[in-house]
């Protein structure tokens, strides 16, 4: 009996190293990411997935519009916005 635990062990022990090595930082992860959506407000900078920094002008359920330049104004998903930018930094650019 206990030979056959012992042969289990070594699986047993992957799955625990693979646990806290990639699951559990990449749902740490994703619970952030849908945090930082769900706070998106109008007049917050952010930079979208493909690399358009703009200034959120109004604010959907599933879409944003945003300012990327004077007068130019895109829509794209919530979705697409990686990164919440500190403020003033695309007037600093």
């Amino acid at each position: 009996m206990s030979s056959n635990l012992t042969s289990f062990l070594p699986i047993i022990l992957m799955f625990v190293v693979l646990y806290f090595l990639m699951i559990r930082p990449q749902m740490k992860r994703q619970k952030e990411q849908k945090s930082m959506m769900d706070a998106l407000a109008k007049g917050d900078e952010v930079v979208t997935s493909g690399g358009i920094l703009g200034k959120v002008t109004k604010v959907t359920d599933a879409y944003l519009t945003l300012e990327i330049a004077d007068g130019t104004e895109v829509l794209v998903q919530k979705g697409a916005v990686s990164t919440l930018l500190p403020k003033g930094t695309i007037k600093s650019l």
